[in-house]
């Protein structure tokens, strides 16, 4: 692989470990499955649905994170552990960098052009203003990842129309607040590596705002996210695979990540991040193992 084919692939983070770039899938796998049980679908029907909002959420992750470069590339020269990526090191031109992103844009639209009309609009919302505007947000405010919250999250609702037809309930938006709550934890952890070069060249993060109370704060927000979780389950009547494998499989997780979590070891902090992957798996797991035993009690 040449210099240039190899900048252009890690423009789209693609040659990253997987569990870190599915973290955009894991919510539309959510609200595929709630809404796939709250309307008995099929499960090849679901199957399928999957696939398909899995390929999106993967093509939509790596336009935004060609975007996000476009964007930063002069405050990524002035970082150290990003003065190398493609745009600033000159790998890639931003000619070339627009041309990408446009090339991994074109089959999102594609793919929502066939969603239903509500879900549609509702996609496109998370693309505009959600993902283009997020690169600005660390230049406007100290919550730039409860914005990147918002939408890597965003899945949930649109996932949950393109099933139902129907406006997202209450249930939906509580499973979103844990989302975003979620996202907040594992986007501070990883931008806790680049406090110093941050608060230097004057980029605003989460990070920076909670300084010496990083942990605790994040503590916090875990709690939000596992009563976020027992109250949609509650609202939603999920049974016990919901429990057991979402809710206490999170819980495991974030008591773990959070009591081994070395803030002075820098390579923690993309392992810790890149781990969260499995939140969105077990979170995912005991959805999935609700509908299909309520699918497979309606066909006995």
């Amino acid at each position: 692989m040449t210099a240039t084919a190899r900048g252009y692939l890690e423009l789209t983070r693609l040659h990253k470990p997987l569990m870190g770039n599915t973290l955009m899938v894991w919510p539309c796998a959510w609200g595929l499955t709630i809404a796939a049980r709250e309307v008995s679908l099929p499960l090849r029907e679901y199957a399928e649905k999957l696939a398909i909002f899995s390929v999106g959420a993967m093509l939509l992750h790596s336009a935004a994170c060609v975007w996000n470069d476009i964007c930063d590339v002069d405050f990524d020269r002035q970082v150290e552990r990003t003065k190398d990526r493609p745009l600033p090191s000159g790998k890639v031109s931003i000619v070339g960098a627009w041309i990408l992103c446009l090339a991994f844009l074109a089959p999102v639209l594609y793919i929502i052009s066939y969603a239903h009309p509500l879900s549609r609009y509702m996609a496109l919302l998370g693309i505009f203003p959600l993902h283009a505007l997020y690169p600005l947000m660390k230049r406007w405010t100290w919550w730039p990842q409860a914005w990147l919250g918002l939408a890597f999250n965003w899945g949930i609702p649109v996932a949950w129309s393109a099933i139902t037809g129907r406006l997202p309930s209450l249930p939906v938006w509580v499973l979103f607040v844990g989302g975003v709550c979620w996202t907040i934890v594992y986007d501070t952890i990883y931008a806790c590596q680049d406090r110093e070069d941050d608060r230097r060249v004057g980029i605003k993060s989460c990070a920076l705002l909670f300084g010496g109370y990083v942990r605790e704060i994040l503590a916090v927000l875990v709690a939000v996210l596992l009563a976020s979780l027992v109250y949609a389950g509650y609202l939603l009547n999920q049974g016990l695979g919901f429990a057991i494998l979402s809710c206490g499989g999170t819980l495991l997780h974030t008591i773990w990540q959070l009591a081994t979590w070395d803030e002075a070891n820098l390579k923690e902090h993309r392992a810790k991040f890149e781990s969260n992957g499995l939140v969105g798996i077990v979170i995912w797991l005991g959805l999935l193992y609700d509908y299909v035993q309520s699918i497979t009690d309606v066909t006995v």
